[in-house]
């Protein structure tokens, strides 16, 4: 039987685990570890890294997969690097599934940056920010004492945290409405986000649209090049089943 393995932890890599089972495939998704009790997919799941791409491209030859699927967060830049070398050493076919980015509408005021640090660069003092680029990013805004954050993520941040911050536990899906209290609660007059994609949390920038705010959009890294990609889970469905 087919063994394919989906780098996951999205909800296109848990779409696609549920179709390829579905087709009788047998399937392992594998999970970074980073989010207490994150939503599991269907079939096999492993937890934690592989060790780099020689534990990687052991594991694959262990296990024997045929087929390997890059279903990871569009900002995962290093496991998906560590998955290119890992088929391009090995021969073991891979694709990458990435749901599109986001688009600016004629009212949104964005400012598209290419990192974090980047991102941080251009706050100001008195700025009131909306910070959604998840709890590992905040050691990065942490020395900027004049600027007041409401930073939200899935689990507690590790310090150092900036020293004005109020941080909220939640996770998507959202709805404009709770994000407009939110804003219009703290007064916040920027929201500092990552180009995700996917509609579980979109509400975000349908509220900043509405209330005005400026928009800072890290811009997703590059992929590395001579790879397959879809954005399409049915795509990748097809693909992997060979």
């Amino acid at each position: 039987m087919r063994r394919v393995l989906i780098l996951g932890g999205t909800a296109e890599a848990r779409a696609l685990a549920a179709e390829l089972v579905e087709r009788g495939l047998q399937v392992v998704s594998s999970l970074a570890g980073r989010v207490t009790s994150p939503r599991l997919p269907v079939g096999e799941v492993r937890e934690g890294g592989f060790g780099g791409p020689d534990g990687l491209a052991a594991w694959l030859e262990a296990e024997r997969i045929d087929a390997v699927v890059d279903a990871t967060h569009p900002f995962a830049a290093r496991m998906t690097a560590s998955a290119a070398e890992v088929a391009r050493r090995t021969g073991v076919p891979l694709l990458i599934l990435r749901r599109p980015g986001w688009s600016q509408a004629p009212d949104d005021v964005w400012d598209r940056v290419s990192s974090l640090e980047a991102a941080a660069g251009r706050l100001l003092p008195g700025d009131r920010v909306f910070l959604t680029t998840g709890r590992r990013s905040l050691p990065l805004f942490a020395v900027l004492e004049s600027v007041w954050f409401l930073a939200r993520s899935v689990d507690p941040p590790e310090p150092p945290v900036p020293a004005h911050v109020l941080v909220v536990l939640d996770r998507g899906p959202y709805t404009v409405e709770g994000e407009l209290a939110l804003i219009r609660e703290h007064r916040l007059t920027v929201l500092v986000t990552k180009d995700s994609g996917g509609s579980m949390t979109t509400a975000k920038l349908a509220a900043a649209r509405r209330a005005g705010l400026r928009v800072i959009m890290v811009d997703r890294p590059p992929l590395p090049s001579g790879l397959g990609l879809t954005q399409s889970v049915a795509d990748a469905a097809d693909w992997a089943q060979g």
